[in-house]
């Protein structure tokens, strides 16, 4: 079990790799960056490769849950061949995990973000269809993954998809979950994926705590007279503090936010029946709930606050051994 710490302990921001690849005319192959573990020879590169806004990408899939089109969950063999395949892909075994993906209606995808010049590989559905409504998954492909950033509710959670994919930006070493339906649009809570098991979502994610991987989960409220918080933070179904989450509550009240810390004080939303915190716990691996108000994941220098201080616990995750 980890140690609690003292709450107004900072975060030590570690110096971030910048990136200076210039795209010029069509899109070129990139070689400046490559990945430690998914980057070995050129045969071993996913065979579809895109130039793309990622921020962009990423937040056109994620609003299509808006339609609510209907949302069936994966059988169980399904679940795990997917699962599977994410596995090798993490592991640099791209021939293996294309099969297994393939098995599913999925694919891997090598994208170059426009903005940055890095690269990241997308796990998405070939084509639209029940498959499609899922999820996906992004991965930074010039690094080795330290990290994970988790988004079970887009656009019932407004705003979370496009934080997610600013804070997969921010930091290097990470990777993006990101739910594909509403949280309503299957029968009674089926597509619900933080409270369910039978999702690619909860898959995906637990393919990652076996790894180690800590997770960082987002969510949105409405602020209330009750909940007059910027920020609720809580570890799941933990009930101790890691020194991370202790540092990113004490960064963000630095910044003038206003946190309850769920395993200090007495908090709504705490997240104690998520799943994936569930089995985080099991696997010991650290996940850190965070619900945010309309004003930390929005535009304005409140969301500007919260994502400094959400990118900083990224980058300490990105530079910590393990």
């Amino acid at each position: 079990m980890r140690t609690k710490i003292d709450y107004t302990r900072g975060v030590t921001r570690p110096s971030r790799f910048l990136y200076s690849l210039a795209v010029i005319g069509i899109a070129l192959p990139l070689f400046g960056c490559r990945s430690t573990a998914r980057d070995a020879t050129e045969a071993g590169r996913p065979p579809a490769r895109e130039l793309v806004n990622l921020h962009d990408r990423i937040v056109e899939y994620a609003q299509r849950a808006g339609a609510r089109a209907p949302y069936t969950p994966p059988s169980d063999a399904q679940r795990e061949r997917l699962a599977e395949g994410v596995g090798h892909l993490l592991d640099g075994e791209l021939p293996e995990a294309e099969k297994l993906l393939a098995a599913v209606g999925f694919r891997v995808t090598r994208l170059t973000d426009s903005a940055s010049g890095r690269r990241y590989d997308e796990v998405a559905a070939v084509e639209p269809g029940d498959e499609a409504r899922w999820g996906r998954l992004y991965a930074d492909a010039d690094a080795a993954v330290r990290w994970s950033v988790q988004v079970p509710h887009p656009v019932a959670d407004r705003g979370t998809e496009a934080l997610g994919a600013r804070l997969l930006e921010d930091a290097p070493g990470g990777t993006l979950v990101l739910a594909g339906a509403h949280r309503t649009a299957g029968r009674g809570d089926r597509a619900d994926v933080a409270h369910r098991t039978d999702s690619v979502f909860h898959a995906i994610v637990t393919e990652l705590q076996k790894r180690g991987i800590p997770g960082l989960q987002l969510h949105g409220f409405a602020r209330t007279s009750d909940r007059p918080y910027d920020a609720i933070l809580s570890t799941g179904a933990a009930q101790t503090a890691p020194e991370e989450a202790a540092s990113l509550a004490a960064h963000m009240e630095t910044r003038g936010l206003r946190v309850c810390r769920g395993w200090a004080d007495r908090c709504p939303l705490e997240g104690t029946m998520n799943v994936q915190g569930k089995t985080a716990k099991g696997h010991n691996t650290t996940f850190i709930h965070a619900e945010l108000s309309p004003a930390a994941r929005g535009n304005d220098r409140k969301a500007t606050q919260a994502r400094t201080a959400l990118t900083a616990l990224l980058e300490a995750w990105s530079t910590a051994e393990r």
